[in-house]
């Protein structure tokens, strides 16, 4: 997972410097840590200690979700098939399947063995057997996973991995945070999931940057926003070349059990939940361009910019908020 945590290191560094370059005559309160896999950077303007309390509320989420940790909710679900789980983390289960359900299981959250199996996991990355992937997908369908209260149960041998989900539920629990605080003004980059709350100090606009896919450390353009909740996922993030010769990327099609290669480069949702960005980037990237847009069509309550090999498709909410800054692309809006 290194490589996903050094690209989203980069990503976090740039946003903030759009932060702090027009705050300069307030001083954030500014917290670094690594959570999720993942690099994250806070910055909260006017509420100290907010930061801080927003920090201990992503760790602990953490160590809920994660389905490796020995200690974590999720991984003794794994185990035992049922279990009683904290309400926080019954609520994220919840909201996850809500998601999954609304892309008819584009997003499909009992993935995860197929993941593992392919590497992704322990970075001891293979190509799997037809016929293993083809056992593992009996596994696969999120309708298995039945959530009464607090108690999870997991059906036909199903394992969960909210991982897809769990930076978007940090975000809209970080949300709720400031909102109580009565923070006006905090960038939050949780690895690629950046919660853009409020204006900056002064009046202007967050600049969020999508990262160019074909080098990590620059930008195809940037979306100008407040109080949205920006996802991105890509097939550069995690990936590895076979002996095939073919780069495999760590998205996977829970139909097909095989890494997602339609010729979609990323995809950046932009909304209100962080919940629905997150998992729509997954989402609309495995459903590939033509479904994505016409999912789109059918949910209009997102925006959405979608890399392909040489153009940017941006949905027209967001058109005139949507700088490009690259000439690899060029940009067609989508009504």
């Amino acid at each position: 997972m290194k490589p996903a945590i050094k690209l989203l290191s980069l990503v976090v560094c740039a946003a903030l410097c759009f932060a702090c370059g027009c705050a300069q005559n307030e001083k954030p309160e500014s917290v670094s840590f690594q959570a999720m896999d993942t690099f994250m950077q806070l910055q909260v303007y006017g509420s100290p200690g907010t930061a801080e309390r927003i920090k201990s509320q992503i760790t602990r989420l953490d160590s809920l979700l994660s389905p490796t940790n020995e200690s974590s909710d999720i991984f003794k679900l794994n185990r035992e098939k049922k279990s009683t789980a904290d309400e926080v983390c019954a609520k994220a289960v919840r909201r996850s399947l809500e998601e999954c359900k609304s892309t008819g299981g584009a997003l499909d959250v009992t993935v995860y063995p197929v993941i593992r199996e392919w590497g992704f996991i322990s970075g001891d990355y293979k190509i799997p057997e037809k016929s293993v992937i083809d056992n593992l997908l009996k596994k696969v369908d999120y309708n298995n996973v039945e959530v009464n209260g607090n108690e999870i149960t997991l059906k036909n041998g199903a394992e969960l991995d909210p991982g897809a989900t769990a930076k978007g539920f940090a975000a809209d629990k970080a949300v709720e945070t400031l909102k109580n605080s009565g923070c006006g003004s905090a960038i939050l980059n949780l690895g690629g999931t950046v919660a853009a709350y409020g204006k900056k100090p002064g009046g202007s606009l967050w600049r969020v940057g999508i990262a160019d896919p074909e080098n990590s450390a620059d930008y195809v353009g940037y979306i100008n926003c407040s109080d949205k909740i920006v996802a991105t996922s890509g097939s550069y993030e995690r990936f590895f070349k076979g002996s095939d010769g073919k780069i495999y990327s760590h998205i996977i099609n829970p139909k097909t059990g095989y890494p997602v290669d339609n010729g979609i480069k990323s995809v950046t949702i932009v909304s209100d939940s962080g919940i629905k960005s997150d998992c729509l980037s997954t989402a609309l990237f495995v459903m590939g361009a033509d479904k994505a847009v016409e999912f789109r069509r059918e949910n209009p309550d997102f925006d959405f910019v979608i890399l392909t090999k040489n153009t940017a498709l941006v949905s027209e909410g967001i058109r005139k908020s949507f700088t490009l800054s690259s000439d690899k692309y060029a940009v067609k809006e989508i009504n």
